[in-house]
């Protein structure tokens, strides 16, 4: 009995005791030492904002992923540009502005965009201008150091400046405080911040927690594992550039070499040449170097990191690496889908909100004050953004699904014509004038893209309804 009272005492004094911990996440025992913990997550954004960003800066100019990620994200969100359904007339006036959009002249509005999502991609954040000119609105994209980071303090009306970002006392954003010139090109003269209101300044950032006051890089979780494959792949390349160093050994019990070279100290540094005959006296010997080779558990190696990049930075491992070879189509068009939809998330979550509706509110704006364009503000700015329509695998099978579920009531057209980046308003008038245009120089086409063949000549009463309407 006493070994079973034993036994029962042994195990209650093993078992946790019911106060403690259940999820082993929180645990503090040995399993948890050196686990790394964020209690606040404002102040670890705030002071980690700055080196992020520099070290992102350097591997995607130097790293060729980092750079192909960049450029990923970019063609994906932007791509040719989300443009704005409106009518003809204002669609007209909106296109012409684009080209004049930039305040610097060196891109249209697409480019400014696209610009501003690379910021965004690398530093966390992009900023941007609404200069109000006499010709319209026009656009500058400012440098995320323009904003000063170091300007953090309270102010007497119960706001506050967090980062170089002003809030009143109810938390709301009214101004940024910016350096009218990149502090790098200040010359070492001190820069003295401009207080401008926040309607004037387009902030861009991905909000990754609540309450966040500017961005952090997207290239956050993927800095060490960029960095260590940098640092991997050149130990490689050294490996075996040390391992062709020498090429092969002659072993001699006389000292005699049966080669001609050249003496480098007590080394003769011999060679041979392409079908040379050469007989080696007894006692002599000739080896090669064997240079190690890349082993397949290298090449893994890279892949497996590569793929922990490519989820750190929200990508599939194809569009980061470019490397098919794995792949099928259901696989692909599985990955893609996925993707897909963090693209649009982005797009209407970030871009749309943060960028594209401030700079339409201020267009619209100041082209009606200008009588560029005409109509009631509210129904002016009332707009639907179409973003570029990506592109499938296989194009003909998506055709034929979308075309069944139009024709079974599943979707509309307009919301088929919508997701292929285009205005079923725009796209139907194109349409009516290129059948008049065919109509009118005797063509025809079908549906399978056959060569144009010659409408049948008009009957007579035709003839006479299209006089009489001419005259």
């Amino acid at each position: 009995m006493s070994g079973f009272l034993s036994t029962l005492f042994n195990r209650a004094k093993a078992a946790k005791p019911w106060w403690s911990r259940s999820y082993e996440g929180a645990s503090s025992g040995r399993r948890a030492l050196g686990w790394s913990a964020m209690r606040n997550q404002h102040s670890a954004a705030q002071a980690a904002r700055a080196p992020l960003s520099y070290r992102a800066r350097s591997l995607v100019a130097n790293n060729a992923y980092a750079a192909a990620a960049v450029e990923a994200w970019a063609a994906a969100l932007i791509g040719t540009g989300i443009v704005p359904t409106v009518k003809a007339v204002i669609a007209a006036r909106w296109l012409a502005w684009t080209d004049e959009a930039d305040a610097d002249g060196v891109g249209d509005f697409y480019a400014l965009t696209a610009l501003m999502v690379r910021g965004m991609v690398i530093d966390g954040e992009s900023f941007a201008l609404l200069i109000n000119a006499p010709a319209g609105l026009r656009l500058r994209v400012l440098h995320p150091e323009q904003v000063d980071a170091a300007l953090t303090r309270p102010l007497p009306n119960g706001g506050r400046i967090v980062n170089g970002i002003e809030f009143d006392a109810f938390g709301t954003r009214v101004a940024y405080h910016i350096f009218k010139d990149r502090p790098e090109l200040g010359l070492g003269l001190p820069l003295t911040p401009v207080r401008v209101p926040a309607e004037d300044v387009v902030h861009l950032f991905r909000t990754d927690f609540p309450g966040q006051v500017r961005g952090v890089s997207w290239f956050a979780p993927a800095l060490v594992r960029l960095a260590e494959l940098d640092e991997w792949h050149g130990a490689q390349i050294m490996r075996q550039k040390v391992g062709a160093l020498v090429t092969g050994f002659v072993t001699s019990v006389d000292g005699a070499v049966p080669f001609d070279g050249e003496q480098d100290g007590s080394a003769l540094i011999g060679s041979l040449e392409p079908g040379a005959m050469v007989v080696l006296p007894p006692g002599k010997d000739v080896r090669f170097s064997d240079p190690p080779a890349i082993a397949e558990e290298a090449n893994s190696f890279a892949k497996i990191t590569l793929h922990e990049i490519a989820a750190a930075l929200g990508l599939p491992y194809e569009i980061l690496t470019g490397d098919l070879s794995a792949v099928n189509y259901s696989s692909i068009r599985a990955g893609l889908v996925e993707w897909r939809r963090r693209i649009e998330m982005v797009q209407h979550n970030v871009i749309v909100f943060q960028a594209l509706r401030p700079i339409w509110r201020r267009w619209v704006t100041l082209e009606l004050l200008a009588s560029r364009i005409e109509g009631e503000f509210a129904a002016v700015l009332a707009v639907r953004w179409i973003c570029p329509r990506q592109q499938w695998v296989d194009p003909s099978k998506d055709v034929k699904a979308e075309i069944d579920a139009i024709g079974a009531g599943l979707m509309s057209r307009r919301e088929a014509v919508a997701s292929r980046g285009m205005d079923i308003e725009a796209l139907d008038t194109e349409i009516a004038a290129d059948q008049a245009r065919a109509k009118t120089l005797g063509l025809a086409f079908t549906a399978g893209g056959a060569a144009p063949t010659a409408l049948p000549a008009p009957a007579a009463s035709d003839e006479l309804e299209t006089e009489g309407a001419a005259a």
